[in-house]
């Protein structure tokens, strides 16, 4: 299958609108709504509440931060920046490259790493432009659904068919999006040992986004970034620091020359980050325990507020509780909407200035959506979530309408 023809059809598989051609080399995903739309009760973020610039300058130096020159910075990224990366990672700041989020690094990755006829395996559901970035690459892309009834844990022993010697990259998010739960290290140990007797040539890449998004005063799981030499890591300070706006992200990569043609690659790409934004980035980076600390405190009494909900509306939604991530995943109880309901329930988030974001974006169904507790503030958050009730209480009393008529 071609590029052309495989990002159409990965396209209509994930939604794209009925009737329209689709040509693009990236499949359409109604999560770009997200850029567009911010309801007054948004729980479609998987953000934790956004920095504001002043936080960052009343913890940066200003006089040197003035004198910042504005020209370009390295393909790899800044020193600073990377040696802060390398001091909470625990690699050297040379395994090190930068990206404008992780997106744009997996898409680096599979470009580079890829070529025709060559495989990469993908958990799904996962973060859509995670996925499409792969689909974008022309690289035919194996998708391993990981399901809500197993609590979105990975069975290594069902990914045996799906690797071979074509096999390039195995790609997971931990903790993982829309579900927020965690790999462990003893199952990402038996991955490697698969991977190694049916794909000996395949690199695993780790999405750690959302690692040191814990709750209350649990510390975060080490990276996985130096534990084994074919384990490439990504991250950045979108999610759990709240800094999507400057858009940086990182790779490491144990690999000296994947990591030399990493760095050529996105100077060919976008030449170097911004120095401002990176700049920036360094400065969180080097106060994110005090970042950190207040939204680990927010995250912690949001997931109370939430579950307290969810133990009333037990009848109707069920969940998998995370274990790190301001995001988690629910499902709308298949004995209290039938499936014409569920596009009832979509229909009206609407009127009730409601945003959630649908299972179906990541690869699972619309019956199952992501629900981020940790963008609101807290004041607004049980407000948000009577709202979400009074959509369902919505949809149920039509049902029963119809079923009067």
């Amino acid at each position: 299958m071609t590029r052309d023809a495989q990002a159409k059809a990965a396209g209509q598989a994930h939604g794209a609108p009925e009737g329209d051609t689709w040509d693009g080399r990236f499949p359409w995903n109604e999560i770009i709504s997200l850029l567009e739309v911010n309801r007054r009760f948004n729980l479609a973020e998987s953000t934790s509440q956004d920095l504001e610039l002043g936080d960052l300058l009343a913890m940066a130096d200003l006089e040197t931060l003035k004198r910042l020159r504005l020209g370009y910075g390295s393909a790899e990224g800044s020193e600073a920046l990377r040696q802060a990366i390398s001091q909470m990672v625990g690699v050297p700041a040379n395994q090190v490259v930068t990206t404008q989020g992780t997106a744009m690094a997996m898409f680096m990755l599979a470009f580079e790493l890829c070529r025709p006829g060559d495989e990469v395996v993908a958990m799904t559901p996962c973060f859509p432009p995670s996925r499409d970035a792969l689909y974008g690459c022309g690289v035919t892309v194996r998708e391993h659904p990981l399901r809500f009834e197993e609590k979105f844990r990975l069975n290594v022993e069902a990914l045996k068919p799906l690797l071979s010697p074509a096999t390039k990259l195995v790609c997971l998010a931990s903790p993982q999006n829309p579900s927020g739960v965690c790999t462990p290290r003893t199952t990402i140990a038996q991955l490697l040992d698969l991977m190694a007797e049916r794909a000996p040539n395949a690199r695993l890449f780790i999405d750690e986004t959302y690692r040191v998004a814990t709750y209350g005063n649990k510390p975060p799981e080490p990276s996985m970034a130096a534990a084994d030499p074919r384990i490439i890591t990504g991250a950045s300070i979108s999610k759990a620091h709240g800094a999507p706006g400057l858009r940086v992200g990182w790779l490491t990569v144990p690999d000296p020359v994947l990591w030399e043609r990493l760095r050529v690659a996105k100077m060919n790409m976008i030449i170097s980050g911004s120095v401002l934004d990176e700049t920036l980035a360094t400065v969180v980076l080097n106060h994110q325990e005090q970042i950190l600390a207040k939204r680990r405190l927010l995250l912690s009494e949001a997931l109370g507020m939430l579950q307290a909900w969810l133990r009333n509306e037990a009848d109707r939604v069920e969940w998998v509780e995370p274990d790190a991530g301001a995001l988690c995943c629910l499902r709308l109880k298949a004995g209290a909407f039938d499936d014409a309901a569920i596009q009832c329930f979509w229909k009206a988030l609407p009127d009730h200035e409601l945003q959630l974001a649908s299972g179906s974006w990541f690869g699972a169904t619309p019956r199952e959506f992501r629900l981020g507790f940790g963008y609101l503030p807290l004041d607004r958050l049980p407000l948000a979530l009577a709202a979400l009730s009074g959509a369902m209480n919505q949809v149920q009393q039509s049902q029963q309408g119809h079923e009067i008529l």
